[in-house]
């Protein structure tokens, strides 16, 4: 996408890890170890879980095992990732770009494959804000690339799904924001690949504009 690029709509729904908060280090500690105890190749292993609930990214590299135990492992390693926040920071824009959703007024909510706990430590760790709203882990029964966490998020603001821009960093999760029926704005470097409306390299590349010219109003996303 160019510099022109310019999005409206009437709320945000906003990812959390890759997009807000840079988790990558601890996620690649955490799922390595799991690989090795699985004797899977880490670097594949990695190519799947970005985005997901772990319990789904297990689905796909386990196919064979039972749900439960997927459940159970899933338990077991976030646990392991709300202990450590080690490299655990902001992606560059984050603070600010929240601070003008809130000082706007604009509708917007946290939409994450994290639980409650671990949203908030990496949110915390980060030194970012928490939006009101938050569709976490234990809101949804499916796991991104289903639609379900963004659906929701918007049902709750009140905001019809193609009124919503979603703000995605993964291949998961830029599916399940288009599958709502929103449109995409991809977040750093994995996100390109996975055709988003538009790509920033981070959020300093978002400006955002109030505006009255939106149906019920809204705002105008300057991308580039």
């Amino acid at each position: 996408m160019t510099a022109s690029t310019v999005l409206t709509a009437r709320a945000l729904l906003l990812d959390m890890d890759g997009t807000l908060v840079n988790s990558d280090a601890v996620v690649e500690r955490v799922w390595r170890r799991w690989a090795d105890r699985h004797g899977l190749d880490g670097d594949e292993v990695m190519k799947v879980v970005h985005g997901r609930q772990g319990y789904a990214s297990m689905a796909v590299l386990l196919p064979s095992r039972s749900m439960e135990r997927n459940y159970a492992d899933n338990a077991r390693m976030l646990a392991e990732e709300t202990a450590d926040m080690d490299g655990v920071v902001p992606v560059e824009g984050a603070a600010e770009f929240l601070g003008s959703l809130r000082e706007l007024g604009v509708p917007h909510a946290l939409v994450t494959s994290a639980d409650v706990p671990l949203s908030t430590a990496r949110m915390e760790a980060a030194g970012l804000s928490l939006p009101g709203l938050r569709i976490t882990a234990e809101s949804v029964g499916a796991s991104k690339p289903d639609p379900e966490g963004f659906l929701k998020g918007a049902a709750e603001l009140g905001v019809a799904p193609e009124e919503c821009v979603v703000f995605e960093d993964s291949g998961a999760g830029i599916a399940a924001g288009r599958s709502a029926g929103m449109r995409v704005v991809g977040v750093g470097p994995r996100a390109g690949f996975h055709r988003p409306d538009a790509v920033v390299r981070d959020l300093r590349g978002i400006r955002v504009e109030r505006v009255d010219d939106v149906a019920g109003g809204g705002v105008r996303l300057h991308v580039g």
